[in-house]
């Protein structure tokens, strides 16, 4: 993939340099209250999941991105289009370090991936998925051109939020 640039953002490759800018992300606490299981990532975790993602770009020619602000040239946060657990519609994740919070990359990153998910991704649609409370993710999904299609049952009892753009080859709409 060559790299993807928006108004802000350069979208690119990760690479093993990246994995401090990784653990910054990941390994706080407050920026992963809405990722996975909420837990910060260890910076040895942090280097798995570099060597995970280019064995995504090998297999899938995509998976999680760095998003580099075009000002700076600094890593402000992760995005992509993921399989978890080998689920086959491609899923619309991000993590922003916490002082980029609030400045519109997220919306911008996604924005982005769906166009490029567009052309590469498999299947009817792409998803994405969010915590019922977390209002912010809502958001920026609504206004990258997703809908909230469904509601999931977790094993612990808990629900996630699926949010979708259906893929039909006709341009979509944002919401303002």
């Amino acid at each position: 993939m060559k790299a993807i640039e928006t108004a802000r953002l350069t979208i690119r490759r990760i690479v093993p340099a990246d994995v401090d800018a990784l653990f910054t992300v990941y390994g706080d606490a407050e920026s992963m209250r809405w990722v996975g299981d909420g837990q910060p990532l260890t910076f040895e975790r942090c280097e798995q999941w570099v060597r995970v993602t280019e064995k995504n770009y090998a297999v899938r020619g995509y998976g999680m991105f760095a998003l580099e602000e075009r000002a700076s040239g600094r890593v402000v946060g992760f995005a992509g289009l993921v399989h978890p657990g080998g689920q086959d519609e491609a899923e619309i994740k991000y993590a922003l370090e916490r002082p980029s919070f609030g400045r519109g990359y997220a919306t911008e990153a996604a924005s982005a991936l769906l166009d490029y998910g567009r052309s590469v991704a498999p299947g009817r649609r792409i998803i994405a998925t969010a915590f019922p409370e977390n209002v912010a993710s809502h958001r920026v999904l609504a206004k990258a051109g997703m809908r909230r299609a469904e509601t999931r049952a977790n094993d612990d009892g808990t629900t996630t939020l699926v949010f979708a753009l259906e893929i039909s080859g006709e341009p979509r709409e944002r919401a303002e």
